[in-house]
């Protein structure tokens, strides 16, 4: 039994390697001679508000003030008169290769936190207060139930917005 649990788990581990490879292989630094900000992608999201609304006496929500001079925000229409599209990218490139998946899986990765802050602004936005995933009711020892929280805590910097 304990041979088995141990083969599974070097074949998990080696998997993992192989997709971790893949992914940084894949990544693209930025263009040493270009515009640094070109390598940043826009993270936009769509809120069901007005740009007036979004953007009251041209000031930003609270969440993306909070990133002070690290971001560049852009608000415009949404397309097909769904609300407004507020977008923000970083203002210095993200960290590449090695060194950003190592900032990625440690929660240290910049984008994460302009993830959270639109989400949050949304959530301002849109009902008045920033709504969380719900708080784990009761304990969990399991190696499962560590993982599920470990994804709850992070969810809020990944993903798509």
């Amino acid at each position: 039994m304990r041979r088995t649990a141990t083969m599974a788990a070097a074949v998990a581990l080696a998997g993992a390697g192989a997709g971790m490879a893949r992914w940084l292989s894949s990544r693209r630094a930025a263009d040493p001679g270009g515009d640094p900000r070109e390598a940043n992608r826009w993270l936009p999201v769509t809120v069901n508000r007005s740009p007036e609304e979004v953007m009251p006496e041209g000031r930003l929500p609270e969440p993306l003030v909070r990133l002070g001079d690290t971001v560049e925000v852009r608000v415009r229409k949404a397309p097909g008169g769904r609300g407004t599209e507020l977008a923000a990218r970083l203002l210095e490139p993200p960290p590449q290769g090695a060194r950003g998946a190592v900032a990625r899986i440690s929660g240290d990765d910049p984008r994460q936190e302009v993830r959270r802050a639109l989400r949050e602004a949304k959530s301002l936005l849109e009902t008045g207060e920033v709504l969380r995933p719900d708080e784990p009711s009761t304990n969990r020892p399991t190696a499962t139930g560590k993982v599920l929280d470990l994804a709850i805590r992070r969810a809020s910097g990944e993903g798509r917005l």
